[in-house]
């Protein structure tokens, strides 16, 4: 199971990608608080993407689930360092045994201190890229466009992708 948090969702959405979830082997989630996050004040506060990503809940490309009480939930949801949406995603996680798909570092570093796997944006287009469900050119040209909407990508991490990407395409 793939847990999605905002990040991935909104710049998926902003570029019009979203559908390439559906290449995905599991069940791709969004956590309510997420949903009410991205999709409910989103289109509130009208951002287009906010609408793109409801039409895909719609279409059953993602589902919305509940985040159950946990001892992990406990834990870390007086972690002021974390937005309600990531306390979500890894409580789902890790009830669901399923892989967070999170960009934000911090959230990332939590993850792994509590043993929960998480995957990034650019994790899930090199993956699907290897998998030939998109070409690397267009793995690459969602990277640049993602980029050019605000997501952000540390010089040396784009770099790598590039490598990884070109080494596709071999």
């Amino acid at each position: 199971m793939w847990v999605f948090d905002a990040t991935p969702l909104i710049y998926l959405a902003k570029v019009d990608r979203l559908t390439l979830a559906q290449h995905l082997e599991a069940s791709c989630v969004i956590p309510e608080r997420v949903y009410e996050e991205v999709v409910t004040t989103g289109i509130d506060e009208g951002y287009p993407d906010a609408r793109r990503i409801e039409r895909s809940v719609d279409a059953n490309q993602f589902e919305i689930v509940t985040v159950e009480p946990s001892p992990l939930l406990s834990r870390i949801q007086d972690n002021s360092n974390l937005s309600d949406a990531d306390v979500a995603v890894l409580a789902c996680a890790d009830s669901y045994d399923g892989v967070a798909v999170m960009d934000e570092t911090y959230g990332r570093d939590v993850a792994a201190a509590e043993g929960i796997t998480t995957r990034g944006t650019a994790y899930l287009i090199l993956k699907l890229a290897k998998q030939d469900a998109i070409d690397v050119d267009d793995a690459r040209t969602v990277i640049d466009t993602m980029i050019d909407e605000g997501w952000y990508c540390a010089p040396d991490v784009y770099t790598k992708i590039i490598q990884k990407l070109d080494t596709l395409s071999k």
